[in-house]
C-alpha cells in the first residue's frame, strides 16, 4: 500500500487524462488514484465525472461499493480479514472473536491505539489459504490465534 500524499487536483486530472479513452476506464483510474495518494480524495470524484461523462453518484457508487478504495488516508496499518465462506469454514470467525476477547479489536471500527485497524472483507480470493487476511496489502494464510496474535503485536513495528 502506498504512503498517502496530500492530494493535488492536476496530478488526479493528469492520471485521469491518461486512463480517460480506456473502455472501462473508471477502475483502473481509481486505482491509480488510490496508488498515488492512498486513497480516493472526494476531491477527484466530480474530476472524474466530467471526465468520463458519467454523474457524480455513478463514480462515488463505484468507490463505495469495492472495498478497496478508501475515501480517506489510513492511519496506520490495516488488517484485513476475510470472513466468506470458505474463511469462515476454516474458523476465521473464531478469529473475529479473539480479536475482540484477546485484543479488544473490532472489525470495521476505528483503529486501535496502535494504529491497527481491522477490516472485514468477503473474500480475498485466496481460499486455499483459509483462513486468510491481508497486512497492508501483503497476503497471509492459514491464520489462526497464535499467528493473529503475532500480526498484531507486530502492528506498532511497522510492515510484516
Amino acid at each position: 500500500m502506498a504512503a498517502a500524499a496530500a492530494f493535488d487536483a492536476q496530478l488526479a486530472r493528469d492520471i485521469v487524462d491518461r486512463r480517460k479513452s480506456v473502455p472501462g476506464a473508471l477502475l483502473p483510474i481509481l486505482h491509480d488514484l488510490q496508488t498515488a495518494f492512498g486513497y480516493v480524495d472526494d476531491a477527484a470524484i466530480p474530476i472524474l465525472a466530467e471526465s468520463l461523462n458519467l454523474s457524480k453518484a455513478e463514480v462515488l457508487g463505484v468507490v463505495s461499493f469495492y472495498h478497496d478504495f478508501r475515501r480517506a488516508p489510513a492511519h496506520g496499518r490495516v488488517l484485513r480479514l476475510c470472513r466468506a465462506e470458505s474463511c469462515q469454514a476454516l474458523g476465521c470467525e473464531d478469529l473475529v472473536a479473539h480479536l475482540a476477547e484477546r485484543h479488544g479489536l473490532a472489525p470495521d471500527a476505528q483503529a486501535d491505539s496502535r494504529g491497527l485497524r481491522i477490516e472485514s472483507v468477503y473474500c480475498l480470493g485466496n481460499c486455499a489459504l483459509s483462513p486468510a487476511a491481508l497486512i497492508d496489502g501483503e497476503p497471509v494464510g492459514r491464520l489462526d490465534r497464535d499467528a493473529l496474535d503475532r500480526l498484531v503485536a507486530g502492528a506498532d513495528r511497522g510492515p510484516v
